[in-house]
């Protein structure tokens, strides 16, 4: 955006690619852990129709596998056609509200639990997985063919369902993100070494959305900047990553993400790590795990209001393409910060999980000041249905 151009209402609508939006408030993907047997629920559909009955111009879906051996747990939704009659009525009660809805596609790759889902994990090197106590697979390139096809298959699902959008994952450590990242790809093939070789496969993922979709809806890719770690993926290379997917034409916005759930998943979340919370949360041997080194892994980082805007500025400089600043998005101050600064959309998470009805009161009420503290203890919600614990 030149700076000569006039800052964008917060709560003024907008376009995302093909889509019209009420605002320029999005309600970011979060894991709700609502969706057993691997389609919607009721819970989950309430869940949505709540944050667009708040205020968001746009709800995403977290998370749709493209593939069942993609989800990280296996009561995860995939993209099937059994899938489609609850994604829609989850659509139409979002659109009844004002809103439009999202869906966050991709593979879990070496994040996926191979131990629940009964597949194996797939990513772009052999590896042991502290999450699930196995050994990831190191995908074929038959592999990498089918789930590039599977990521434009599940877009065509979404069309069906009656999204308004899809999210691409490229973050994480996801499959797309595990290729782009030197700590974790170690291969010697095409798309192994290189950033050339490494950006194959996220650069193959959203050509073939938006092959398979065209402009009949917004395509996002939420794409992490950097892996939180010594030797991973960093901002040097995302930046060119968004260049390229900038050049290609296949995204229409950017959602910028940061840290790694192989390597420093608290990276993304700042603020303190629930450890005694996860532990209880989760079956032996990982509860263990989980007391006896979840310190060493679930590292804790200061949080402060748009904690991630620092890392963002770099892709603002670099691209043209509509970006979405997520991370510690809460007041209506810096809202309007983002707006100044050339920032097209934010995302909003754990805020709106204590407040779903947030937006409207920044709207409204300028000075309202969220009632989330950051406490990060609705992360281990995820395994019982994702909410507020203070709420």
């Amino acid at each position: 955006m030149p700076p000569t151009s006039p800052v964008p209402d917060v709560f003024a609508p907008a376009k995302l690619g093909p889509v019209s939006l009420r605002n320029r408030i999005l309600k970011a993907a979060t894991f709700e852990g609502m969706t057993k047997d691997a389609v919607v629920s009721d819970e989950l559909v309430e869940f949505h129709r709540r944050h667009a009955a708040g205020g968001v111009g746009m709800t995403t879906v977290a998370y749709c596998a493209v593939a069942p051996e993609g989800r990280t747990e296996r009561n995860q939704i995939w993209m099937r056609d059994e899938a489609i009659p609850g994604l829609r009525r989850l659509t139409d009660a979002v659109h009844a509200e004002g809103a439009a809805a999202s869906a966050q596609i991709g593979h879990a790759g070496p994040v996926a639990n191979s131990a629940s889902t009964g597949a194996p994990a797939l990513g772009p090197s052999r590896l042991f997985s502290r999450q699930s106590m196995r050994t990831v697979r190191a995908a074929t390139k038959d592999d990498i063919e089918r789930i590039t096809r599977a990521h434009g298959d599940a877009a065509r699902f979404a069309v069906e369902a009656g999204f308004d959008a899809v999210e691409i994952h490229m973050g994480h450590s996801y499959f797309t993100s595990s290729f782009l990242s030197p700590k974790i790809n170690k291969r010697k093939d095409e798309y192994g070494g290189s950033l050339d070789n490494r950006a194959k496969v996220a650069l193959g993922v959203a050509r073939a959305v938006r092959e398979a979709v065209g402009d009949r809806i917004a395509i996002l890719a939420k794409l992490g900047m950097d892996d939180g770690v010594p030797g991973g993926f960093w901002l040097d290379e995302s930046v060119e990553v968004a260049r390229r997917l900038e050049r290609d034409g296949s995204v229409d916005a950017l959602e910028l993400t940061a840290g790694s759930s192989l390597l420093n998943p608290m990276y993304l979340f700042r603020g303190e790590a629930p450890l005694e919370d996860f532990a209880a949360a989760v079956s032996q041997p990982l509860r263990l795990g989980v007391k006896l080194a979840g310190g060493a892994f679930l590292r804790s980082y200061p949080y402060r209001e748009a904690y991630l805007l620092e890392s963002a500025r770099q892709f603002r400089a670099a691209v043209d393409l509509p970006l979405v600043l997520l991370g510690g998005i809460s007041e209506r101050a810096t809202m309007e910060a983002a707006m100044a600064e050339g920032f097209e959309f934010v995302a909003m998470g754990r805020a709106l999980l204590r407040e779903p009805d947030l937006v409207n009161r920044l709207r409204d009420e300028p000075g309202t000041r969220s009632l989330c503290v950051h406490c990060n203890k609705c992360m281990p919600t995820i395994f019982s249905g994702t909410h507020c614990v203070l709420a």
